[in-house]
């Protein structure tokens, strides 16, 4: 009893972490803003809890640690990459403010490696749906019942925010848990009500807020997971597939190049992007001037740097810009070209490794590493939501590396251990007798 009285207990730790790196707890303030909004919580909580998460992560990885250091060497180039982010106040312009913010991704990557070694998959995508699950119902309470915390004001009057802090980040988290609920293992037919109950209501919360880059990422993954989930390869080269694939890309490609002024007009968008464009143009320039390893994590878009008021110049005098609206430019401004091509190496080869794992599904949640992969690679053309700030993005981005090669038949639970050879040994000791 005890034993299963810590796991539960642990699944409640990584829940709690789950929505703090989600921006979860900020429920009315603001983390985008400089400085940023406090909410409702106060912030000495927010920082107990943020050092709660590191310590209890740290335990509960040295508990482990034959097993920790098993899954941590499956992918060295990644932590080559987050030493390489960790030292980039090095070559930074605000050195000390680099090396604070380094707090963020240590923490990050120590639980990212935590969970991943700790949870087989199908606990994971559980664990992800429990959260967003729980992020959902909470949204919908504050949205309704406080709607002067749950909903944006005069700058998108009647969007959803619910508990985070805009609706973009809504949206976004939402979409998380509606891929969580989609691939969430049933075992039990009665609880698959609750799945589906589950999946609506984060997808009814994307509608309402507002954001466009969440509903059009929403429809292309659900086109593809459903694809995925009625022609699987089982481990076989489909040409049915392919051609199937030629077919659709052709005929969405053609669309999209064709009409994509009209679409954008008629998504209340400018055929520049929102302005995004001219800011992408000038963050290359940038770019282009300290190339290799850029201008240190989160240097560029620092309070009182000179270059968010230049990048944001593009479209106003008056605008400053927070961040570069597309992941990857900004990874690029963080850590630079080196940093860039370390990610996407260690992207790639963790999607070709997810493909794989995907044509072959036997099981819903061996699709979730594809799915979330996809997702990422897909929100962060239009908004930055790889490295910027303590998010989830980065640690579920992580926890999908080291996870997307283990075994199927992977143990990770003592007690899992425990019950089954408890029942081999019952079956072994009465498979004679009959009641």
């Amino acid at each position: 009893m005890n034993l299963k009285k810590l796991e539960l207990a642990e699944k409640y730790f990584v829940v709690l972490a789950l929505t703090f790196f989600s921006g979860g707890l900020t429920v009315g303030g603001n983390q985008l803003t400089i400085p940023p909004t406090p909410g409702i919580i106060p912030s000495y909580i927010i920082s107990l809890i943020r050092y709660f998460i590191l310590t209890g992560s740290i335990v509960l990885i040295v508990l482990r640690w034959k097993q920790t250091l098993s899954v941590a060497s499956r992918d060295l180039v990644l932590w080559i990459l987050v030493i390489l982010i960790l030292l980039s106040y090095i070559w930074s312009d605000l050195p000390g403010y680099t090396s604070s913010i380094g707090r963020e991704v240590l923490q990050m990557s120590i639980f990212a490696l935590y969970f991943a070694s700790r949870f087989s998959l199908k606990e994971q995508v559980r664990l992800v749906a429990w959260t967003f699950g729980i992020g959902s119902i909470l949204t919908l309470i504050f949205a309704l019942g406080f709607p002067s915390i749950g909903l944006h004001g005069d700058d998108h009057p009647g969007a959803w925010k619910g508990i985070y802090d805009y609706k973009n980040t809504l949206g976004s988290m939402m979409l998380i848990g509606s891929l969580a609920f989609f691939l969430l293992p049933v075992e039990n037919p009665k609880r698959g009500s609750l799945k589906w109950l589950g999946l609506c209501l984060p997808l009814s919360v994307i509608i309402l807020s507002t954001s466009k880059t969440a509903v059009v990422v929403c429809f292309l993954l659900a086109v593809t997971l459903i694809f995925y989930r009625s022609f699987r390869w089982q481990g076989k080269v489909s040409v049915i597939y392919l051609d199937l694939t030629i077919l659709v890309v052709g005929i969405v490609g053609t669309f999209v190049l064709t009409n994509w002024t009209s679409l954008l007009d008629s998504m209340g968008k400018d055929p520049t992007l929102t302005g995004r464009t001219p800011m992408w143009a000038m963050i290359i320039k940038f770019i282009m001037q300290r190339p290799w390893l850029g201008y240190g994590r989160g240097a560029f878009w620092a309070p009182g740097t000179k270059y968010p008021a230049i990048v944001g110049g593009t479209l106003s005098s008056q605008f400053v810009a927070p961040h570069g609206h597309n992941g990857y430019l900004d990874f690029a401004l963080d850590v630079g070209l080196i940093g860039l091509g370390l990610f996407l190496f260690c992207f790639i080869l963790a999607f070709i490794r997810a493909m794989k794992r995907a044509y072959a599904a036997k099981s819903p949640e061996d699709i979730w590493p594809f799915a979330f992969l996809l997702f990422l690679a897909l929100n962060n053309i239009m908004e930055s939501y790889i490295l910027r700030l303590a998010n989830v993005y980065w640690v579920l981005f992580m926890v999908t590396v080291l996870s997307v090669n283990l075994p199927k038949t992977r143990k990770v639970s003592q007690n899992e251990n425990n019950s089954k050879i408890i029942n081999n040994r019952l079956k072994s000791k009465y498979k004679n007798y009959r009641y």
